[in-house]
């Protein structure tokens, strides 16, 4: 258990019978009144954000979570199946559940956040940014950079990200995991 004042960003709480992480918090001292602390709490399933007072001094039960880096191997059906880098455990995770998984390549090391008491995996986290080759996209015209236009490309995990017209296939790109963003180009 812990006090609703030490609630700080990355903090899990149980609430309700559901696992939140704290994304945002503020300590409120109004002019009357008790201080307390204003939250925003995304819930680690469905990923919705609840925003919640707590007074200072109630007591929230926090969970221990763990975050280790895993290696992923493949596509299983709907499951992807990745490897422990300690102890070469392999285990599937739904692709639900990973943040980024379009973007997913073999032997990429993924950062994956279970509950420490029950060992139940709540999620798995691409790195922010990584790097992919285009497998095909419109060849590019010469002197087609003045426009800030953008076509679709075919990367090698087979999604497709909207890139600068000048981009050719073959060539290696850097794309945002969160939204599918084009970030650069690599050389």
């Amino acid at each position: 258990m812990i006090n609703a004042q030490d609630i700080k960003n990355g903090t899990c709480i149980r609430l309700d019978g559901d696992l939140y992480f704290c994304i945002e918090f503020l300590h409120v001292k109004p002019g009357k009144g008790n201080t307390f602390m204003r939250t925003k709490l995304k819930n680690v399933v469905d990923g919705r954000v609840l925003e919640r007072r707590f007074n200072i001094g109630e007591k929230l039960e926090d969970v221990r979570v763990e975050r280790r880096p895993y290696q992923y191997l493949y596509m299983d059906g709907e499951d992807a199946i990745f490897m422990n880098q300690e102890t070469y455990e392999q285990i599937p995770i739904s692709k639900e559940l990973i943040t980024g998984a379009d973007y997913m390549k073999e032997s990429d090391i993924v950062e994956v956040v279970s509950d420490a008491s029950t060992e139940t995996i709540l999620f798995a986290e691409m790195p922010v940014k990584t790097q992919l080759k285009i497998t095909y996209t419109e060849p590019g015209v010469k002197g087609d950079t003045a426009t800030n236009s953008l076509k679709p490309a075919t990367v090698e995990t087979g999604a497709t990200v909207r890139v600068p017209l000048f981009i050719n296939e073959g060539e290696t790109i850097e794309v945002d995991t969160r939204d599918g963003s084009y970030q650069g180009r690599v050389r």
